[in-house]
């Protein structure tokens, strides 16, 4: 039985970050999902319960003994050991796109004292712009090379409390007990893949934005596939 690829996006921005490579991925002969995290910043704190509800209720009506690889951009990182422990699929590989690591043990913080320090006064009753809003256009634009590309995701893009930030995410012990690998782009994430190395991870590196997967589908499913080759094959 061939794992379902579940493409995790950030909630920070949407579902369309991912549709490219599902796209591709699904032409391709595999079976993907990309459960859409929209919703996570809506209720009260902690908010790691919902993003991982929202990717388990994605998969209802999937038989539970069909497994899963499990990959994550971004801040997603940081929600997948609990969106594992939730889960009643088994998952062959986990892979982490440009994204966040969990702590080894303890919980993790979704946002470094510096990127709070940044966010803090831009919310507005505890309301933050949309996270394309909080850079200059000198940092966006190179992260699209397709203007309709850009407006989708910019358009579906959440505006998130400040304390979504603010959150720690547990890391269950024995998460990673399956191959786990990593897929850089590029800056910031450099000492995030040298991370997942020491880890003994695999890793890869696919030159681009952070946004890459939505200008290289093709490129960015290769490299899921070969990261994961022999758990997600069609």
């Amino acid at each position: 039985m061939e794992p379902i690829l579940v493409l995790v996006h950030s909630p920070s921005v949407g579902p369309a970050t991912w549709s490219p490579v599902a796209d591709r991925l699904t032409a391709e002969g595999y079976q993907v999902r990309v459960p859409s995290l929209l919703h996570v910043g809506a209720g009260e704190p902690p908010f790691w319960p919902t993003a991982a509800e929202a990717v388990r209720a994605d998969l209802r009506g999937i038989p539970t003994d069909h497994p899963l690889v499990l990959v994550a951009h971004s801040n997603a990182g940081l929600f997948l050991p609990a969106v594992r422990s939730v889960l009643d699929h088994p998952v062959a590989a986990s892979v982490f796109v440009d994204a966040a690591l969990p702590a080894r043990s303890g919980p993790t913080p979704v946002a470094p004292p510096e990127l709070l320090e940044l966010l803090r006064p831009m919310a507005v009753n505890g309301i933050l712009p949309r996270w394309t809003d909080w850079w200059d256009e000198a940092d966006i634009a190179p992260m699209f090379s397709d203007p309709a590309m850009r407006r989708k995701v910019v358009a579906e893009q959440p505006r998130l409390p400040l304390a979504y930030y603010e959150q720690h995410i547990p890391v269950p012990a024995g998460w990673d007990d399956h191959p786990c690998s990593y897929l850089l782009f590029g800056p910031p994430y450099e000492e995030t893949a040298a991370e997942a190395r020491a880890r003994g991870w695999r890793t890869a590196h696919l030159p681009g934005e952070h946004l890459h997967q939505t200008v290289d589908p093709a490129g960015t499913a290769r490299q899921l596939i070969e990261l994961t080759a022999g758990e997600a094959r069609p």
